[in-house]
């Protein structure tokens, strides 16, 4: 079996590039992986979108798992396109109608919108560049690829269940540095709201068996998420506080305070408004990119899975005691709280 798996150096593909080939071996699958990535070693190196394919990924495939994109909330439109509608028509141009293609995509595709939030008016609901990206990717691959589809959405990813490994720290990992910094003064979201993760290796779990198992008749679409079993905002903070004051009080360091939670639309009626003018250009710029996390941390729904994910709240801890050990210095901060400016100056 011939797969072609791009963004293999990113957090999903590298997963994938690990877990894939044991478990076809585990099923007596012969497998030629190709992975795919703007550089890094053992990759066959390719812009996409960019530029034309290298050589060597001509031919038939039989499976092009799409992994390849940019996550970044602050896209805009066109830095959105470019970024991931452009690489996904350069994937299905490698594609034929007995190519199964695994789209990796976005729980969030699937949940609320509101042309209210966020940049929600720019993006036509969805709450930032990336989402909006990402649905614009499902249409375009139901409707540009004549073969077999699978679309997987995961939620917010975090690293391993075994050991909280990961190969990069990005999206909710920005949420622990804002802590143990004192960042975030507050956190903005619904107490009660869902807010849906997955360890790394259940997404790429879910990635595995859909590039092992006959390719679906009809376009399949896989939810990675817990749930009604997902945690809430309020229960999601305290597992974030506790697996940290646990690490710092090991090595003698006093505990984080936890911060007030303030919903959302407190902060932005009230709140911000009143306080904006004392805050200052790094305070400012700081509340802007938490202000992204909002809509994750307060869903008035949660999601209905396909693929469930199991008691999230360990998981959660695995990966904060893992990012811990691995920013240590960070982790042991201690948290400068916020000094009011004064606009008269």
């Amino acid at each position: 079996m011939r797969v072609l798996l791009t963004g293999a150096t990113g957090v999903v593909g590298t997963e994938l590039a690990h877990q894939l080939p044991a478990a076809a071996r585990e099923h007596g699958r012969p497998l030629d992986l190709v992975p795919v990535a703007r550089r890094g070693p053992d990759t066959v190196h390719w812009r996409m979108g960019a530029e034309p394919p290298p050589p060597e990924l001509g031919g038939h495939w039989d499976v092009i798992v799409h992994a390849a994109a940019s996550t970044r909330w602050t896209l805009g439109r066109a830095e959105a396109t470019a970024a991931n509608l452009d690489p996904l028509r350069a994937a299905l141009a490698l594609a034929d109608r007995d190519t199964h293609l695994v789209q990796v995509s976005t729980a969030y595709v699937g949940g609320d919108r509101n042309p209210e939030d966020l940049r929600g008016a720019e993006f036509e609901g969805y709450r930032n560049g990336y989402e909006w990206s990402k649905a614009r990717c499902e249409e375009t691959a139901r409707e540009l690829h004549p073969g077999p589809l699978t679309l997987v959405r995961p939620p917010l990813v975090v690293g391993r269940r075994s050991d909280g490994a990961i190969a990069r720290f990005s999206g909710p990992y920005t949420m622990l540095q804002a802590l143990v910094s004192g960042t975030a003064a507050v956190v903005v979201g619904d107490p009660a709201g869902h807010a849906e993760i997955s360890p790394v290796d259940e997404v790429a779990a879910a990635l595995t068996a859909a590039v092992l198992a006959a390719p679906p008749e009809r376009p399949r679409t896989e939810v990675i998420a817990a749930g009604p079993d997902s945690l809430d905002l309020d229960t999601l903070l305290d597992v974030i506080l506790d697996t940290l004051n646990a690490f710092r009080a090991t090595r003698g360091v006093a505990p984080l305070d936890r911060p007030p939670l303030v919903s959302t639309d407190s902060w932005n009626r009230f709140f911000l408004p009143l306080s904006d003018r004392y805050l200052s250009p790094v305070q400012s710029q700081a509340v802007k990119l938490l202000a992204m996390f909002q809509s994750y941390t307060g869903m008035r729904r949660p999601f209905t899975p396909t693929w469930k994910v199991p008691d999230p709240a360990t998981a959660m801890a695995t990966a904060v005691h893992h990012w811990a050990h691995r920013r240590p210095r960070l982790a042991l901060a201690h948290p400068e709280p916020w000094t009011r400016l004064d606009p008269a100056r």
